[in-house]
């Protein structure tokens, strides 16, 4: 018979995609088959050729872009030279994550299932299209392509004769064992911040602890928003970047999260213990220290603020002594409580720490080897580098917003990474955050006579305040940048570095503050306004034009306007305006960077 093996491969930007992918493993493990879960750049693709029987779960970011978990991945499979009978032996599913409010609606797990089929693979289903925008999120695809896929895989590998699919009902084993050391066996707690070896360039694996060294509101004191300018010092790093760049950042737990959960599972801070994986070849998480204090597992590693997900409430019930809570858990984790476990959880934002609030009696019988399989590690978070090396040597800045808004949940709901960030104070300690940096979408252009438009309202101006210093260093005066904000006394971000530059014959300013006239104003009537300068600039200057900002409604009100620009000054018909916008595109004269 067949020997029943089963690959899953993942490509994961936020988690999500990871922890399908897991779901999938625990689904083969209760069917009696030997599987791995791995991320897609962790695996060794030249094997790929061997296995008989492989998943595929894959997001799609930003631009149609692969997840940086796959990109190595990614290159390897789109090489000319692999033969196309490569994978003639593989039996493979696509399933795919993404968000339909994005033009490259899935993109990425589209492209991948029309590649492996080119080179010989066999597709067991069409490619799965999860979506963000769906009510119940991506499971409303997911949960019936899953059942499926298991009636596929079941008919070309049977179970083995006498065993049955092991009921939900039972727990299937911790993906480590925890064992704690002996109290006077203690040792000194190996932060995340080690220094980086020597020579090697920071990455997510050794960040760089970089000095913070002023942590600036921009803001005006009465203003609905704080927000940051931040700069760290990352002298004797190796860390290079060009604008554009992106800063990577690890945030960590508040102490008073830290304390509330140990105190709910009755876990002692201070005990020190290590990790054992229950099954060979399964790799220890490689951000933490062996041995470890709880204190650090839960301050920089479990992720006790993030909306906790379906898969959470599943194995919570498995541990729940009380009737009542289990029903409810059991529920949430049922295909047909989606509904109302997005209304618990996902729409008003509740964290992992306040649902175990909910459940008491469950929470304090919460095995702690089970911690690394119930919460989900914590996520770097991307930030634009908003300064340049050329201006700012060894040094690096950022442009913050401190994210806290309301939901029905009494308790305003705090961004993790920037409500710990703002609370830094360089001047009264030595603080260090980890850190590394990672290459942007946006690349500005090589030559030194092109003209440059930048369209960045609000925070969406860091990259641009990069790019001109980087341009202004480098004596280039094409720089033209549309800015957008609110009240011109109140959040008018770099105010008078801008002005500076304009006085200077650096820079071509337009301002939209959109609540300082009783009609709103926007980047996007801004550039209608000047239409002819963006023309002029656009036809005879070969400018390349750059967008980046809150992925809302601004980025299609700002191509409407471009391409009523199109219209109106270069004559073109609606149609052949689009062709235009879209040949910007392709050359990469117009990028976009757009967040949600």
């Amino acid at each position: 018979m067949a020997e029943r093996k089963l690959l899953i491969l993942f490509g994961s930007q936020t988690g999500t995609a990871q922890d399908t992918a897991e779901r999938i493993g625990r689904e083969a493990k209760r069917r009696h088959f030997q599987c791995r879960v791995e991320a897609l750049d962790s695996y060794d693709v030249a094997n790929l050729i061997n296995e008989l029987l492989v998943v595929f779960v894959c997001a799609t970011t930003g631009q149609g872009d692969p997840p940086d978990n796959m990109k190595m991945f990614w290159r390897f499979l789109f090489r000319k030279n692999l033969p196309p009978s490569s994978l003639c032996q593989m039996d493979y599913a696509v399933l795919g994550l993404g968000d339909s409010s994005y033009p490259k609606f899935n993109f990425v797990a589209k492209k991948l299932h029309k590649r492996v089929l080119q080179l010989g693979g066999n597709p067991l289903l069409p490619v799965a299209l999860g979506d963000d925008q769906h009510d119940l999120g991506p499971d409303a695809v997911v949960d019936p392509w899953l059942l499926d896929l298991w009636d596929k895989i079941l008919a070309l590998y049977p179970l083995p004769p006498g065993l049955e699919i092991i009921s939900p009902d039972v727990r299937l084993p911790p993906k480590y064992t925890l064992h704690y050391l002996a109290e006077d066996s203690s040792r000194s707690d190996g932060g995340l911040l080690q220094p980086t070896a020597p020579r090697a360039v920071p990455s997510e694996l050794h960040p760089f602890a970089a000095r913070m060294v002023s942590n600036q509101r921009v803001t005006a004191e009465s203003h609905f928003q704080d927000v940051r300018l931040i700069e760290f010092d990352v002298t004797g790093s190796g860390i290079t970047f060009s604008a554009g760049d992106v800063v990577m950042i690890q945030p960590q737990n508040s102490p008073e999260d830290v304390q509330q959960f140990c105190q709910l599972l009755r876990l002692d801070p201070d005990r020190h213990f290590v990790l054992k994986p229950s099954e060979p070849g399964t790799a220890l998480p490689a951000l933490l220290p062996q041995p470890c204090t709880i204190r650090h597992l839960v301050t920089h590693y479990l992720d006790i603020s993030c909306v906790p997900r379906r898969s959470f409430f599943e194995l919570l019930s498995s541990f729940s002594p009380n009737e009542l809570e289990r029903e409810k858990l059991q529920e949430f984790s049922s295909a047909q409580g989606q509904e109302e476990l997005y209304s618990y959880c996902n729409r008003p934002r509740r964290t992992t720490l306040e649902a175990l609030w909910d459940f008491p009696h469950t929470t304090c019988a919460i095995p702690p080897e089970y911690l690394l399989d119930l919460i989900p590690r914590i996520r770097p978070r991307a930030f634009s580098i908003a300064s340049s090396m050329l201006a700012h040597p060894n040094r690096i800045q950022i442009l913050m917003a401190v994210v806290q808004y309301k939901t029905r949940l009494s308790k305003p709901r705090r961004g993790l990474c920037s409500t710990w960030l703002a609370s830094l104070n360089p001047q009264y300690e030595d603080v260090r955050v980890p850190l590394w940096v990672k290459k942007g979408g946006m690349k500005f252009p090589a030559d030194p006579d092109t003209t440059v438009i930048m369209i960045g309202p609000g925070t969406g101006v860091a990259p641009f305040r990069a790019a001109i210093q980087e341009r202004v260093a480098q004596g280039r005066r094409g720089n033209c940048l549309f800015f957008g904000c609110r009240q011109k006394s109140k959040d008018f971000y770099c105010q008078l570095e801008w002005e500076e530059l304009v006085t200077k014959g650096f820079l071509m300013l337009f301002t939209a503050f959109s609540r300082d006239q009783e009609e709103k104003v926007y980047v996007q009537h801004r550039i209608r306004e000047n239409r002819k300068l963006v023309w002029e600039l656009l036809s005879c200057r070969n400018a390349h034009i750059y967008l980046a900002g809150n992925a809302k409604q601004m980025p299609a009100a700002v191509a409407e306007a471009l391409q009523s620009v199109l219209q109106s000054e270069g004559g073109l018909s609606l149609s052949k305006a689009e062709e235009y916008f879209t040949a910007l595109e392709r050359s990469q004269r117009f990028q976009s960077e757009t967040w949600s």
